[in-house]
């Protein structure tokens, strides 16, 4: 599965900025779907997820109530709809695939596939 993230950009705090991620190579209907993001000097960090459906994601604190997680499994695509933004938010956003079954949606090692990561920048 290849993943193709875009979307990112310079946005003042308190704006809003929607992340698109494309997958191609295969289908990701099956896959659980994630977002995290990772600021120099920083490990990488979770931000959200979704299950093969959409029926369930999942939050960073950090994110809860700001960014909502949804993919549209006909258009193999993931988004990250993000709200409020702030100036610690600036990171470099990838996203990530994993096959089923996946054993934990938080944490790096537990997908298998990457997008080149995009951008963004809050300014305050």
């Amino acid at each position: 599965v290849q993943l193709q993230a875009s979307g990112g950009g310079l946005v003042q705090a308190g704006g809003s900025l929607r992340l698109s991620c494309a997958a191609s190579g295969r289908t990701v209907s099956s896959y659980a779907l994630g977002w995290f993001r990772q600021s120099p000097g920083k490990e990488r960090e979770f931000v959200a997820a979704s299950t093969w459906d959409g029926g369930k994601t999942y939050y960073a604190d950090s994110a809860k109530g700001r960014f909502t997680i949804s993919r549209d499994n006909g258009k193999n695509t993931v988004y990250l709809q993000m709200n409020s933004l702030k100036p610690e938010d600036t990171a470099v956003y990838y996203c990530a695939a994993a096959r089923p079954p996946i054993s934990s949606y938080y944490y790096p090692p537990f997908y298998d596939s990457w997008g080149q990561g995009t951008q963004l920048t809050v300014s305050s």
